[in-house]
């Protein structure tokens, strides 16, 4: 058990190191590519990737039988989370849009209790609640009055899709490769994305300067193939409501790296921010002494059965 925690703990750590500090490199390699088609670009690569490492698993596809499920999930986990998310970094700053996007821990709590039938317990609300107003109490310093109205939409329908997309994913989790389902998801709808993009940009207009090879790289290779295939993977695993939590790191971790590198400001509101953040991870993942009481009795009583 002590080792499945500390396995779960490291990726949960990899995973919202490797997410927070997207944020700036995505927005600094945006200024020299349309975004569509750099959304596109680096999810088809990544894809692609994870595609070339799977291939001896390639048994595991079922093409024929789920399909339908690889391009669903491809239309929600990449053609319009990552192009809408692209698109509307343009619009704000990126501390202020990861705010809105992060909202998707709530709305992924509340769509697991109507769809999954995970227990949804008020307590867990609060928990999920205290969390995204720590992410907001960590980012008033970056709030503006000429707040764009398009960037906010756009923020709050990539939140919306990411959680219906995690949920989709969880719920054909039985019927489809976890693996596979990375990698095709991304591959088709990183295609989409770049058709979508060939018709409404101009690939000249992508400037192949060394910020924007580090983006592209760093996302097709860290914010695609692996994060996400650790994300499925802990949300298959565990309650989708629980894993969500930790995502709240995400922008706070964003914070910290901001401050290190680039010498951005640690105030009281970071500190608060933290706190809360940490209060909300506490009480979502929160067992009573009876509950864990129980649980073990029933684990115990299983492997009686068993012998």
């Amino acid at each position: 058990m002590s080792k499945l925690f500390t396995k779960t703990t490291i990726a949960l750590i990899f995973l919202v190191v490797v997410w927070g500090a997207s944020w700036p490199i995505y927005k600094l390699a945006l200024q020299y590519t349309p975004p569509l088609l750099f959304s596109g670009l680096r999810a088809t690569i990544g894809g692609i990737l994870l595609g070339v490492l799977l291939f001896k698993r390639r048994d595991k596809i079922n093409w024929n039988k789920n399909w339908k499920l690889y391009v669903i999930s491809a239309l929600f986990n990449t053609f319009l989370f990552f192009g809408i998310q692209t698109v509307g970094l343009n619009y704000l700053p990126g501390g202020l849009f990861s705010i809105l996007v992060y909202f998707q821990p709530v709305l992924l709590g509340l769509f697991a209790w109507i769809w999954l039938g995970e227990f949804m317990t008020p307590l867990k609300i609060v928990g999920l609640l205290i969390g995204f107003i720590g992410i907001v109490i960590v980012s008033l310093d970056g709030l503006t009055f000429h707040v764009s109205v398009i960037g906010v939409s756009l923020g709050l329908i990539s939140a919306v899709c990411w959680a219906l997309g995690v949920i989709f994913v969880k719920k054909v989790s039985d019927t489809v490769d976890p693996y596979w389902m990375v990698s095709l998801q991304s591959i088709i709808g990183g295609i989409a994305l770049l058709g979508t993009g060939t018709l409404f940009e101009k690939w000249s207009d992508i400037i192949w300067n060394s910020r924007y090879m580090v983006g592209l790289s760093y996302g097709a290779i860290f914010g695609i193939s692996l994060t996400f295939l650790i994300y499925y993977k802990l949300i298959n695993e565990g309650e989708a409501s629980k894993v969500g939590s930790f995502t709240f790191l995400v922008p706070i971790i964003a914070v910290i790296l901001g401050a290190v590198f680039l010498d951005e400001p640690v105030t009281y509101l970071l500190i608060v921010g933290l706190i809360l953040v940490g209060l909300s991870i506490l009480i979502v993942n929160y067992k009573s002494k009876e509950k864990l009481e129980n649980t073990f009795k029933n684990n115990v009583h299983q492997i009686k059965e068993g012998l």
